[in-house]
């Protein structure tokens, strides 16, 4: 372990690739060829560990688990990755227009901070 990147930070890390395949699979309760069949469809690409095996993140693994809902109710995995890829899109430009709301709500309609006094800066 190193100072510049000590086990915590690693472990907190949603993208760090800390599964297996196999344990992946076992997790979310699929196959291998499940995992494999997501990166071809390239809803996920997995890290690939320094003999070639592939590694995913908890974020990786919660889309894949997503992937697993709608196949399991009958959808073709490829829509099924389309869906996850578009809904993961919208959540992202949800989160991204919230953060505008916010920062523009601190704007005055005359381009000044809202809250400040006039006169004062």
């Amino acid at each position: 372990m190193t100072a510049d990147n000590p086990l915590s930070d690693r472990l907190d890390d949603d993208d760090y690739p800390a599964y297996t395949m196999g344990r992946a699979a076992a997790m979310l309760g699929t196959t291998p060829a499940f995992l494999r069949a997501l990166g071809e469809a390239r809803l996920i690409t997995p890290l690939r560990s320094e003999g070639g095996h592939r590694r995913y993140s908890r974020y990786q693994l919660r889309i894949a688990a997503r992937a697993r809902e709608l196949v399991d109710r009958g959808t073709p995995i490829d829509a099924a990755c389309r869906i996850v890829i578009l809904e993961d899109q919208l959540e992202e430009a949800q989160r991204l227009n919230a953060e505008y709301r916010r920062r523009a709500g601190h704007e005055a309609p005359n381009g000044s901070v809202s809250g400040a006094v006039p006169g004062s800066g």
